[in-house]
């Protein structure tokens, strides 16, 4: 955010070329964090994954909003706005290493890795195990292990075997989680980050039709109202559950399809209605995500529940990245097309 923040305008050179830096900086820090942090919602109970779906979602609500109420309303600068903000991360910290429970954590070793595999890992016999239990008891390394070189030979040996089985296996569950969780989760990012990035750019409508002064207002608008509804859905598992993942997700495309013509054609009378299509594309993006979690939790084995969730987020990240490349050509591609019909207001956001 400082990055962006401090580059110069794009009347001056190295100005993409910073911002784009920041932004890979950015995507770089929450893919991790997500990866991280909803892995580890699984030593934490079933709640604990709808408070950080809720929480996800609040966070785009609250940003989209802010943002919006400070460029639009009150009219505060760009680079003011990213300054003030700036100073948030700094509440993951604190979240964590301050307000978060750590016992759950602190409980869970390599038992985590090694206790629920005891009698299936290959080539660890009952002393090998004894031996592993021995040093894990007396060292503090990661995942709080440390085999010191003093540790027989055979056992450094069988733990890496066991690691190396632990890796395949994580593989082969992979394929079991592509085609219930992950396609359906990859689908629906592209579809809604195709309409967020490609298409929400160009649904311009006449000033005086609009609550906006500028077309540039449009835009954040419309992600304030998107956020709105991811955060409502992500909210949603304690009270409403999704099972049939692949029926929101298809009805995102809907969304994408029925947007796209609208680019294109200009059929909808009026902005208010568009705003209610957003609102439902963020409730169908935030009830698969939530949900798809979700039914990781209640159907994956519990040994392999942390892996899941984890590497399931490699869809989002997927799907949104897959977007992005398709919204560079798609918007200029609806943006043209509209010209040619004599519609320009995308020339004067």
């Amino acid at each position: 955010m400082l990055i962006v923040a401090m580059s110069p305008s794009y009347t001056e050179g190295g100005a993409i070329a910073s911002k784009i830096a920041g932004i890979i900086l950015a995507s770089l820090s929450a893919g991790g964090g997500e990866l991280s942090f909803m892995g580890l919602t699984h030593y934490y109970g079933q709640f604990s994954l709808a408070a950080w779906s809720s929480g996800t979602g609040a966070a785009g609500l609250v940003g989209a909003g802010a943002y919006a109420l400070a460029t639009n309303t009150i009219g505060i600068s760009v680079n003011a706005t990213l300054y003030a903000s700036a100073c948030l991360p700094a509440l993951m910290v604190v979240s964590f290493f301050v307000i978060l429970p750590r016992d759950p954590l602190r409980a869970t070793s390599l038992d985590s890795y090694i206790s629920v595999e005891r009698g299936e890992h290959p080539g660890v016999d009952e002393a090998d195990e004894a031996g592993i239990e021995s040093e894990r008891e007396e060292s503090e390394g990661l995942l709080g292990v440390s085999v010191h070189s003093d540790t027989p030979k055979s056992v450094q040996i069988n733990v890496e075997a066991f690691w190396w089985d632990h890796m395949q296996r994580n593989m082969q569950q992979l394929g079991k989680l592509f085609f219930p969780f992950m396609l359906p989760l990859l689908l629906v990012f592209i579809a809604e980050y195709v309409i967020n990035q490609g298409v929400a750019p160009t649904l311009l409508f006449p000033l005086y039709s609009s609550p906006f002064k500028d077309f540039r207002s449009f835009y954040p608008a419309y992600n304030a109202i998107y956020q709105a509804g991811v955060f409502v859905s992500r909210s949603s598992t304690p009270f409403f559950r999704v099972h049939w993942l692949y029926i929101p997700s298809l009805l995102q495309v809907l969304n994408l399809v029925l947007l796209s013509l609208h680019s294109m054609f200009n059929f909808i009378p009026n902005v208010y209605l568009v705003f209610l299509v957003i609102f439902w594309e963020g409730l169908l993006g935030g009830l698969v995500y939530v949900n798809t979690f979700a039914e990781i939790s209640d159907r994956v084995p519990e040994e392999e529940r942390e892996f899941s969730l984890g590497a399931t987020t490699v869809s989002d990240s997927a799907g949104i990245c897959i977007a992005g490349f398709l919204s560079m050509t798609m918007e200029v591609a609806l943006c043209r097309f509209q010209m040619s019909r004599g519609r320009e207001y995308c020339r004067m956001v």
